[in-house]
């Protein structure tokens, strides 16, 4: 290896003048030099053995390696900040959240009745909140026959006011809007979409139109509009399902957790009513299990309202 030094000397003048020697030294002036040191770190590398070219590598790794095991456990033995643990959701939410989760008791399991006089007893909201009823199932959605899905006519209705729209040939429409759908109609309807003007909540249509609708499933389908023979939009009985509709039927399905989440009434239908859609909308689960799954159906069942604490239902109850 060879080094570059930088030498610097200092210049002496004489200059005679009058038989004088006069001694005048000039200012330090740097001047480059290359000096070649051979300075000789190791010997030369071998072909084989430990000084060979692989032996050094894996030697130098090995060191590497030390120093980042030594520099982890150091790491390791420093003393850890104690985390603060996440606060629940009680202590997050507000303050009538708080008040009305004290008449409920912390893993208590209700009967059905005492749960849905607790569900709208705990409602927070100024506005009539919907109840909810969240049912978990032992089933796996990822198995084609254990998707479970299925819709019914709550007796009690749903308490929402819905948009009914139906795709059909001139007669069915006019019988479709006597017996209360809002928008009815054929050519004119498929217009109203083509300028993406979707005023409904609901489409309902006959088997031999839905060639038709084909061409509009990328604007109906994300929005949950576009009528399937499951959830009993794809009729040949339209103002049956138009009446049904209107008197508040109720699609369910499970979602990809196992869970299915269904809102079963408002809270001011009063406990009667919303125990009724309750039993009903359990029925329907019950009877809809499918034949693979051997053990029980339903895993847990809760009640709640819009921003309201959850009641848990007994199973033993239902």
């Amino acid at each position: 290896m060879k080094e570059v030094k930088k030498v610097t000397t200092k210049k002496k003048k004489e200059e005679v003048s009058d038989g004088n020697i006069k001694e005048n030294v000039t200012d330090t002036l740097p001047t480059t030099q290359e000096v070649a040191t051979e300075e000789v770190t190791s010997k030369p590398l071998a072909k084989k053995g430990k000084r060979s070219a692989k032996s050094v590598a894996e030697t130098e790794e090995k060191v590497a390696k030390e120093e980042r095991k030594a520099d982890s456990e150091e790491k390791a033995n420093k003393p850890k900040v104690a985390v603060k643990p996440a606060r629940t959701r009680e202590e997050r939410a507000g303050k009538k959240y708080r008040e009305v989760a004290k008449l409920l008791e912390k893993d208590k399991e209700y009967n059905l009745k005492e749960a849905v006089e607790l569900a709208l007893k705990t409602s927070t909201t100024k506005f009539d909140s919907t109840v909810e009823l969240h049912v978990n199932l032992n089933v796996d959605p990822k198995q084609a026959d254990q998707n479970l899905r299925d819709n019914l006519v709550l007796p009690a209705g749903t308490g929402k006011a819905v948009r009914v729209a139906v795709f059909a040939e001139p007669d069915e429409a006019k019988a479709a809007t006597a017996a209360g759908a809002d928008i009815a109609g054929s050519d004119e309807f498929l217009q109203q979409l083509e300028k993406n003007i979707i005023n409904f909540d609901l489409l309902i249509t006959l088997p031999m139109m839905m060639p038709k609708l084909a061409k509009y499933a990328k604007t109906l389908g994300p929005k949950g509009l576009m009528p399937n023979p499951k959830s009993g939009t794809v009729t040949t009985n339209v103002v049956k399902a138009v009446e049904q509709a209107k008197a508040g039927r109720l699609e369910y399905r499970v979602d990809s957790t196992g869970i299915v989440h269904s809102g079963i009434g408002k809270v001011s239908f009063g406990p009667e009513k919303i125990l009724q859609n309750v039993e009903a909308v359990l029925g329907s689960i019950k009877n809809n299990k499918p034949a693979s799954v051997k053990t029980a159906l339903i895993k847990s069942v809760h009640l709640t309202t819009s921003m309201g604490p959850s009641v848990r239902v007994a199973l033993s109850e239902l």
